[in-house]
C-alpha cells in the first residue's frame, strides 16, 4: 500500500465491501491517496462511487473547471491551458481543519516519501508517470492579477486550500483521459483587494501561511500555537456562519487563444453553512439521481462522480455556477 498505509480508511473499505456509495469533506492529500491505492480498483469493480472532498473543498474548484471546460468545448475553442482560480471569501476558522494540518505535518515530518508525495502537484493522479511535464507548478505564489487575465486587478495571495484543491482538479482531468487538455495548468490564489497595497497584503498572507506551517512543525512554537488556534470541534459563531460567503472566479486561456471565465458563488460560511449545502446535495445525487449520474465508479472526484447532475442540483439550492467567454 505504500508508506501512507498508516492512514486508516476502514469506513471506506466497509462501504466498498457492502456496495454502498460514500461522500465526505476531507481535504487531506495523504488520506485520499491512501484511499485511492487501497480501494479504487475494488470500488470500480463493485460499481461503488467513493467521492471525497464534497464541501467547500473541493466542489467549487472541481465543478467550476468542469463547467468552464464545457463552455470552451461548446464554443469549439479547443482545450484549457493556463487556468487560475481567484478565491474571495468571508467566514470563520475550523478547528478541525487546523487539526488536519497538524496531523499531516506530524506524519510527513517522519517520512521523506510522504513529504515528496504531499508536495507533488500530481499526488492524487491515477498514474503520476503519465502526467505531462509542465514544469514547476507552485501552490504558494504571489501573483499579479494582470498575469491571470487583463481584467483582474491587484496582486493575489496564496490560497490556503489551493495545495489540495489543485490536486483534485488534476485528478479529474486525468480520470477523464485529460479531457481538459494535456497542457492544462491549474493554480489557485486568493484576493486581497485591488488597492495599491495589494502586493504588500499578498506577501503578508504568504508569510503568515508559511509561518503557520513552520510554527506547527517546531515544538516551541507548536506549543504556543496549540493554545491560540481553534481546537477540534470549535468553529465560527452562528452570526459568522450566517453572514459568510464565497465567490470563486476561474480564468482560462483556451488553445485557440480565446479567454473564458467561470464563477461559483454561495452564501454562508464556506466551511460550515455553504459546505452543508454542497455535501447534502452530493449525497442526494447518489440517493435520488443515481441513474442519471456518470457511469464511472471507484475513488472519484465531484466532477467525475456527479458532473452536470450536481451542477443542476446546486443551482436549484441557490449556488451560483456559470461560465462565459470574456
Amino acid at each position: 500500500m505504500g508508506p501512507y498505509a498508516k492512514y486508516g480508511t476502514e469506513l471506506v473499505a466497509a462501504c466498498v465491501a457492502a456496495g454502498t456509495d460514500y461522500v465526505d469533506l476531507t481535504g487531506e492529500v495523504l488520506f485520499v491517496r491512501r484511499s485511492i491505492d487501497a480501494h479504487h480498483d475494488k470500488a470500480r469493480a463493485n460499481g461503488v462511487k467513493i467521492v471525497h472532498s464534497c464541501g467547500y473543498d473541493s466542489i467549487p474548484s472541481d465543478l467550476g473547471v468542469h463547467v468552464l471546460h464545457q463552455k470552451v468545448q461548446a464554443d469549439g475553442a479547443g482545450e484549457l491551458t493556463d487556468t487560475t482560480l481567484v478565491a474571495s471569501l468571508s467566514g470563520g476558522v475550523s478547528g478541525g481543519t487546523i487539526d488536519s494540518l497538524r496531523t499531516q505535518i506530524d506524519v510527513s515530518k517522519k517520512d521523506r516519501a510522504l513529504r515528496r508525495l504531499a508536495a507533488s502537484p500530481y499526488s492524487l493522479s491515477p498514474d503520476r508517470t503519465k502526467e505531462p511535464d509542465l514544469g514547476r507548478q507552485s501552490d504558494v505564489a504571489v501573483v499579479d492579477g494582470a498575469e491571470i487575465a487583463p481584467q483582474v486587478r491587484g496582486w493575489k495571495a496564496p490560497f490556503v486550500m489551493g495545495s489540495y484543491n489543485t490536486r483534485v482538479v488534476r485528478r479529474s482531468n486525468a480520470l477523464q483521459g485529460w479531457v481538459y487538455g494535456r497542457t492544462f495548468k491549474y493554480r489557485e490564489v486568493m484576493s486581497v483587494g485591488d488597492s495599491r497595497l495589494s502586493r504588500v497584503y499578498a506577501v503578508g498572507v504568504a508569510a503568515i501561511l508559511g509561518g503557520l506551517v513552520l510554527g506547527l512543525s517546531v515544538p516551541p512554537t507548536r506549543f504556543l500555537l496549540d493554545r491560540i488556534l481553534p481546537s477540534p470541534g470549535e468553529g465560527p459563531s452562528e452570526r459568522t456562519q450566517r453572514n459568510g460567503y464565497f465567490a470563486m472566479e476561474i480564468y482560462t486561456t483556451a488553445t485557440t487563444g480565446a479567454r473564458y471565465a467561470a464563477r461559483v458563488t454561495a452564501q454562508g460560511d464556506p466551511g460550515y453553512r455553504a459546505t452543508a449545502v454542497l455535501l447534502g446535495e452530493s449525497a442526494l445525487s447518489l440517493v435520488l439521481d443515481r441513474d442519471r449520474l456518470p457511469e464511472e465508479a471507484g475513488v472519484l472526484t465531484p466532477a467525475t462522480a456527479f458532473g452536470d447532475v450536481l451542477v443542476e442540483r446546486l443551482r436549484g439550492a441557490g449556488v451560483g455556477i456559470s461560465a462565459r467567454k470574456l
